[in-house]
């Protein structure tokens, strides 16, 4: 038997096990809806492990989408509807080119990991180029090289928008600047990318279905910290050099969960700090939200419509309601929060939450 037919039924064996993350154990998801959103999210990730490791040449290096606001089967890792990802695998001793065109972002950056095995995710960020950091010309056109990074094994595009909808992304194109190596894509190669991906599928629902805390009226009877019940935030905190996974150093985070019935909404007060960029997004408990064209489940310091305070107030239900700054669920009882800050003067307070009924949630900003 061949290496590689070895390390396929290996792969086979693993997609053959991973449903009882969110089938059985304290983490199994308790509604159809995301026993079927537990086998989408085996296929995109899949999808972008293959993309990462089997097809990736690091010297004829391609970015490819891992996540945008359109596309349902790239909603992996984290997604939203504000936001464009791009991944491409490179080679630390190479050297690249990356170009491009700044459209209408209003923040993007290129982030280059480390990857400690095979397979495994990223413990460190080794190096970060922001748009702020190049030069552009009348056309919004950019150009610089990367490279040999140490220990760099994979970069992660960005590129975040204040209107998905009608807003140009940034278009990129990367080049190595050395002699390509020569193709083959023999057994050896083929089985390590293999396990390689097998090895980024079993990280990947290590850590999903994510956990929804419990309701605050029975906190007191399980012990939970705040950071653990539902229909609250944990606090935020800003990204280090050293951390697990594609989390973007110049960014700070917030994470919550939702737990609702039909006639609740969760009254959500965020006093965003001077940033380049932030919204808040809700997934399901794989991560995932649905596409920009589908509903209204992400808000941005661009599209929000703020108090007179400058405070901003965010109405989350089941449902849309009349309030300017509406998010729906799409009528999941149960899922997950998450805001974010890019390039924040300071680390934001913790965003007030309100369970109240959705007919005495506000309609209008105050």
């Amino acid at each position: 038997m061949s290496e590689s037919t070895e390390a396929w039924r290996e792969l086979l064996d693993t997609l053959g096990g991973l449903d009882r993350t969110f089938m059985e154990g304290d983490r199994a998801v308790t509604d159809d809806r995301h026993v079927a959103d537990g086998y989408r999210m085996l296929a995109t990730t899949l999808g972008v492990a293959l993309d990462t490791y089997l097809f990736a040449e690091p010297s004829r290096p391609q970015f490819v989408e891992v996540n945008t606001p359109y596309r349902r089967d790239r909603r992996w890792g984290g997604d939203n509807t504000d936001a464009y990802y791009h991944l491409c695998p490179v080679d630390p001793a190479r050297r690249y080119r990356i170009s491009g065109n700044k459209g209408d972002s209003v923040y993007f950056s290129v982030t280059a990991y480390n990857e400690p095995s095979p397979g495994a995710w990223s413990d460190r960020i080794v190096a970060i180029v922001r748009d702020d950091d190049l030069e552009f010309d009348a056309d919004g056109n950019f150009s610089f090289d990367l490279g040999p990074t140490p220990d760099a094994a994979v970069l992660l595009t960005r590129d975040y928008q204040a209107d998905p909808r009608n807003g140009r992304p940034v278009a990129w194109h990367i080049e190595a600047l050395d002699e390509p190596d020569p193709i083959r894509h023999g057994d050896a190669e083929t089985a390590a990318a293999l396990r390689s991906s097998a090895a980024w599928l079993r990280t990947m629902f290590a850590i999903l279905p994510l956990t929804v805390g419990v309701r605050v009226d029975d906190a007191h009877t399980l012990g939970h910290e705040i950071s653990q019940t539902a229909n609250q935030f944990a606090d935020p905190y800003q990204v280090p050099d050293a951390n697990f996974g594609w989390s973007a150093r110049d960014a700070c985070y917030a994470y919550g969960s939702f737990e609702l019935d039909n006639d609740e909404a969760l009254v959500i007060t965020h006093r965003p700090p001077a940033c380049r960029f932030w919204n808040l997004v809700v997934w399901n408990q794989f991560m995932a939200s649905h596409n920009a064209a589908d509903a209204r489940s992400s808000v941005n310091g661009h599209s929000a419509v703020p108090n007179a305070d400058g405070s901003v107030t965010i109405v989350v239900s089941r449902g849309l309601t009349s309030h300017p700054n509406s998010l729906t669920t799409l009528e999941y009882p149960r899922g997950n929060l998450a805001f974010r800050w890019f390039i924040a003067d300071e680390v934001p307070a913790r965003p007030e939450v309100q369970l109240v009924k959705v007919s005495a949630a506000p309609t209008t900003v105050t």
